[in-house]
């Protein structure tokens, strides 16, 4: 499939895949939507008691979510274990084009070694932040009571509509700890009552820019 490197809203870069008219971020901002969706709703939430999380990101894509996750870490005095599930990882010369460094004032290092480190083994990023990549597709994911935190960002459910089923989410709310939360930019009826359908509490949140409504759950057992 055709893809390229767009600019969205707020200046910062995405990947496109043309035949599918679907980007990896939102075209209204990609920096935004990661910082409402995942940190603003999903990791400052659920760091309000905790100072050391696990956290699952479904769909890593170009670590943007991670990379911006590591630097709360920094500045909150949080202990992250991050776990990225990606099935097809992305190509270092697209990853050469992506901005992200320079929108967000990061040492350069540090975005390169989220991508230079092995798949399969748990590294070391920052004194803060522990970084495990696993390839593979998400319905293989077998952990169980193990996260804090879920950061669902797959493609949406217009072009991957088996990603957002009662199957999926049901494997989510095993990988869970009780009152584990879980974060998406989706909000469709469907995906609410496919997360309620399996145990889910679920409430409808202010979207990101250019989106009116986001989704988090709450495992409770």
């Amino acid at each position: 499939m055709q893809r390229k490197i767009i600019t969205t809203a707020d200046g910062s870069t995405t990947i496109q895949i043309e035949d599918w008219d679907e980007q990896y971020h939102s075209v209204h901002g990609a920096i935004q939507e990661s910082n409402h969706v995942f940190i603003k709703q999903g990791l400052l939430f659920s760091c309000a008691e905790n100072d050391t999380l696990s956290i699952l990101e479904i769909g890593f894509g170009t670590g943007l979510n991670a990379l911006i996750t590591l630097m709360h870490a920094e500045q909150l005095n949080l202990n992250i274990d991050y776990v990225g599930i990606e099935a097809y990882p992305v190509k270092s010369e697209e990853l050469r084009q992506l901005n992200y460094v320079k929108e967000l004032h990061v040492d350069a290092a540090i975005f390169s070694s989220l991508h230079d480190s092995t798949w399969e083994s748990r590294h070391e990023i920052t004194p803060y932040f522990n970084l495990t990549k696993q390839q593979k597709h998400f319905k293989d994911i077998d952990q169980k009571d193990s996260f804090d935190l879920i950061y669902f960002d797959a493609f949406g459910a217009r072009v991957q509509p088996e990603l957002w089923t009662e199957t999926i989410f049901k494997i989510m709310f095993d990988a869970l700890k009780n009152r584990g939360v879980l974060v998406t930019y989706s909000a469709k009826g469907s995906v609410r009552r496919a997360m309620q359908a399996v145990g889910f509490i679920v409430e409808r949140l202010e979207g990101p820019p250019g989106k009116r409504e986001m989704l988090r759950a709450i495992k409770s057992v």
